[in-house]
């Protein structure tokens, strides 16, 4: 019998990057088959199902304004993309994007709450959350309050407006705007016009302040001869009191009363 000789190392390694060379090439060429595979036209989007809240966006509206920027095929769509191009419509708040197999798409939105406007013009409003989005000019309710403040500060503002508007309920009043001026003084003007100074200070200080007022200012209206309504402007930056401006009469109420008016 003839002893079968051992392999050199070097034809082992010659075997070895064979093989793998194989492998490597049946991969390539299974992944580049399965590449063009998916995306024939065979596997194209052919139909957009929207739901959910669509108030002001019409299905139809939204597949036509969208569907030309959505780029792929039901296997090679990127819906992270597809979600940002339903969101970037006016009153999108999230759109939830899914594949339905064959060539359909799910979308559900979610619109916007409006609760307040931002700033002093249409264009934009605050939701329930606190965000300010583009309403596009469609400022739908009149009766809805003027937030004001820096970028970013939405969240802070609302949340002092809801504080706050209850505790105007005993004047018959509701706020009718809130804001957040520079080096962080706050303002409030109710619904009859009346301008009221808060200063500055934490929420609960503020709140103080302007419960104060309103347990008060009918009183002091009075006698003066003046309806609530009548009050144009209040002061609660003083300590202690403030100052009142009724609609003829200049009057000071508690420990203001010996001290100078604040600046406006």
């Amino acid at each position: 019998m003839t002893a079968s000789l051992p392999v050199p190392v070097d034809v082992k390694l010659m075997n070895l990057t064979a093989s793998l060379l194989v492998t490597a090439l049946v991969l390539g060429c299974l992944a580049a088959g399965a590449w063009w595979f998916v995306r024939q036209p065979a596997f194209a989007i052919r139909q957009v199902t929207v739901d959910g809240d669509t108030t002001h966006n019409s299905a139809a509206g939204l597949r036509a304004s969208v569907a030309p920027r959505l780029a792929g095929t039901f296997f090679t769509l990127d819906l992270s993309a597809a979600q940002s191009a339903f969101q970037s419509a006016p009153w999108v708040r999230r759109a939830v994007v899914r594949r339905e197999f064959p060539g359909r798409l799910h979308v559900t939105l979610q619109e916007h709450v409006p609760v307040a406007r931002w700033g002093e013009d249409d264009a934009h409003m605050v939701n329930s959350f606190g965000e300010v989005f583009e309403a596009g000019g469609d400022g739908e309710d009149d009766a809805l309050p003027t937030l004001v403040g820096p970028d970013g500060h939405a969240a802070e503002v609302l949340a002092l407006y809801r504080l706050l508007d209850p505790l105007a309920a005993p004047l018959g009043a509701r706020l009718d705007e809130v804001a957040l001026q520079s080096r962080g003084n706050w303002r409030v003007v109710l619904d009859a016009g009346a301008v009221v100074e808060l200063g500055s200070g934490t929420p609960d200080e503020l709140a103080a302040r302007f419960r104060q007022f309103v347990a008060t200012a009918r009183e002091v209206a009075a006698r003066h001869q003046r309806p609530v309504a009548a009050i144009e402007a209040a002061d609660l930056r003083h300590v202690g009191g403030y100052a009142l401006r009724l609609h003829g009469v200049s009057t000071v109420r508690g420990d203001a009363a010996n001290r100078p008016a604040a600046p406006r």
